[in-house]
């Protein structure tokens, strides 16, 4: 239905997406989810021309919409756009936002585009406001009205620019069963969203883009629950960070906890997770430095790059974790030797409910997931 190759669209200097390769099928649900500023928005006005792409080709239906010869306009028609600040016609009635469209552009009659405008009223349920003027309703009323203006003029898919942005959160969910609505009926979308449990819940495919591309695509199921790319598991999971590095075993270790304990704050950890956090990194960083060739050790340290600590908090699952980073050479970072007593790794053990270390394109990471359940 819709195939779009190496989109690429730019303001000046500034470069907002970047080699876009998509298929869009009919009776698809493709929902776009990703950081502000990363060209989502954009994306979608560039699908319909509402802002010319700097390069690639758009198709829709086999013809390419930004060749001319192909009737760019009539094309366009075919995608209609629900923008998220409703943009009626502040001077026109409910009834007349709905029919202007298609008795100017689809040549029916007054009579036919009223029926019609009725008929859309009632599936967003605003049959009685056909005669009041958009200022005179609410924000989900107003943009139930441009759903049904889109509708009216008969779009094959209609993409959504964040739809619920601009609403008070008490109308999110009456704009959200109209769009529930539409799918149940097999229209084609396109929704730039931010609301996860929505998107998770009625996507057929679901887009995550970050700098200008599409960074990683898959089912639902998939993006939410499985990602493979860190940025995305990052987003979905609503992952806030503390990093800090290590350049060698006499680094500021007062500065480190110093960060470490406004990071723990800002996101209200308990005591007990703040402290065992701490002993975390302390026991880590005892294995890492202090067992085993010490001096061989710390010289790779500090000739390979040094050590990144991370400590990553999850808003959404409330999951605290400590990564731990080094080059490869360094082989090991929970560094556990014949002749250690095993405290430090019992310590851990008992406070965390995994651990785990990769090596993986050089690199070497040890993860520690906090037990919660003993913070």
């Amino acid at each position: 239905m819709i195939k779009v190759e190496h989109l690429s669209k730019s303001f000046g200097d500034l470069v907002v997406l970047k080699d876009i390769n998509i298929e869009i099928e009919k009776g698809e649900i493709i929902s776009i989810i990703g950081p502000s500023g990363t060209g989502k928005s954009t994306f979608l006005r560039c699908l319909n021309l509402l802002e010319k792409p700097t390069g690639g080709t758009i198709w829709i239906n086999d013809l390419d919409i930004m060749n001319p010869k192909n009737n760019p306009n009539m094309l366009r028609q075919k995608m209609g756009m629900v923008f998220q600040n409703f943009n009626l016609f502040e001077h026109l009635t409910v009834l007349d936002n709905l029919t202007i469209g298609p008795i100017k552009l689809l040549n029916k009659t007054k009579c036919e585009a009223e029926e019609r405008a009725r008929d859309l009223l009632k599936v967003v349920g605003l049959v009685a406001k056909e005669n009041v003027f958009p200022e005179e309703l609410s924000g989900g009323q107003q943009q139930r009205v441009a759903i049904a203006r889109c509708l009216s003029m008969d779009p094959e898919i209609i993409l959504f620019d964040e739809p619920t942005s601009a609403l008070d959160p008490t109308m999110v969910s009456e704009v959200l069963g109209v769009i529930r609505r539409l799918a149940s009926d097999g229209m084609t979308m396109a929704i730039v969203t931010h609301e996860m449990k929505f998107a998770r819940d009625l996507s057929t495919r679901v887009l995550y883009m970050d700098e200008g591309v599409i960074y990683e695509e898959g089912t639902p199921e998939h993006i939410f629950e499985t990602p493979t790319k860190e940025k995305t598991r990052a987003f979905i999971n609503r992952i806030r960070n503390y990093a800090y590095h290590i350049d060698h075993v006499d680094f500021d270790f007062y500065d480190m906890r110093s960060g470490l304990e406004a990071f723990s704050n800002k996101h209200f950890f308990n005591r007990t997770e703040i402290n065992n956090l701490n002993l975390i990194i302390e026991e880590t960083l005892q294995l890492c430095f202090k067992e085993g060739d010490v001096e061989n050790r710390n010289q790779i340290i500090r000739n390979t790059g040094g050590l990144d600590l991370t400590v990553e908090y999850s808003e959404q699952t409330k999951e605290i974790s400590v990564l731990f980073s080094a080059d490869s050479q360094l082989k090991t970072i929970i560094n556990q030797v014949a002749d250690s007593d095993g405290i430090s790794y019992i310590i851990l053990q008992g406070i965390t409910k995994s651990i785990d270390e990769v090596i993986k394109e050089g690199r070497l990471t040890l993860k520690l997931v906090l037990d919660c359940l003993k913070s």
